[in-house]
């Protein structure tokens, strides 16, 4: 069944009843999908779990829901990953973002940083955050996550690494040696990923003052983009295998 996230808050008082859909998931349900009633398919508000919903009338500019059963599960992982992100430029936010949340994220924070060459200065600029927190719900859509990561507008680095409390605090940068991870991990990770330049030494030096364990995940160096889900998937595995 297609998924779809709903703005409208959802509770299991409203099993049974009808609802209308959201001007964006009628236009892709009923419109694009040419969805015919009687068809179903399961709604999220991003607050945790999902419903099925039964297509029950549609009309020029709306379409109404039945909702039936919920289902609380959330698929999130065990541990609550926050990644603090340097922006950076075209459309290798949109595929960090993406991925990220396909992984399972718990929230990006997007930072700026000596190197960073991406700034939000105007106000059409900031409207690039609705766009991302857009590309973290399509993400949540496809995959299966009910709770939706948030897209925390960008802060200096700086701010965000002397204000970090996780748990665990990582830094993808050269390192001597392999992280010593905790057995099983914490339930509350950073992660700190640089942008293109990567992060100066002066900026990696900050972070270990502050707790961040530099992190070399492969003899390569990944792109921006690439980090994010290879770190991810990195932490699946180490949780996996214990």
């Amino acid at each position: 069944m297609p998924r779809f996230f709903i703005e409208t808050p959802l509770s299991t008082t409203l099993i049974g009843q009808s609802i209308t859909l959201s001007e964006g998931v009628y236009h892709h349900w009923c419109k694009v999908l040419r969805a015919k009633v009687g068809d179903t398919a399961v709604l999220f508000d991003g607050t945790g779990g999902e419903y099925t919903a039964e297509l029950i009338s549609i009309d020029k500019k709306s379409a109404q829901v039945k909702l039936h059963a919920h289902n609380p599960i959330n698929r999130t992982p065990p541990f609550a990953v926050s990644i603090g992100l340097v922006m950076s430029r075209g459309d290798r936010m949109d595929y960090a973002i993406q991925k990220a949340c396909e992984m399972g994220v718990h929230q990006i924070q997007l930072l700026t940083s000596e190197r960073c060459q991406a700034h939000l200065k105007y106000e059409r600029d900031f409207k690039k955050i609705e766009h991302w927190q857009g590309v973290a719900i399509a993400a949540c859509e496809q995959c299966g996550l009910n709770i939706i990561p948030s897209i925390a507008p960008p802060v200096p680095l700086e701010s965000w690494v002397a204000d970090c409390e996780d748990a665990l605090k990582l830094v993808l940068a050269l390192a001597d040696g392999k992280p010593a991870f905790p057995n099983p991990l914490p339930s509350s990770i950073a992660l700190l990923i640089g942008a293109e330049g990567g992060l100066s030494p002066a900026e990696i030096s900050f972070a270990t003052e502050h707790g961040f364990v530099p992190w070399t995940i492969c003899e390569r160096v990944l792109r921006t983009e690439t980090a994010p889900v290879v770190a991810l998937t990195a932490l699946h595995m180490i949780h996996e295998l214990g």
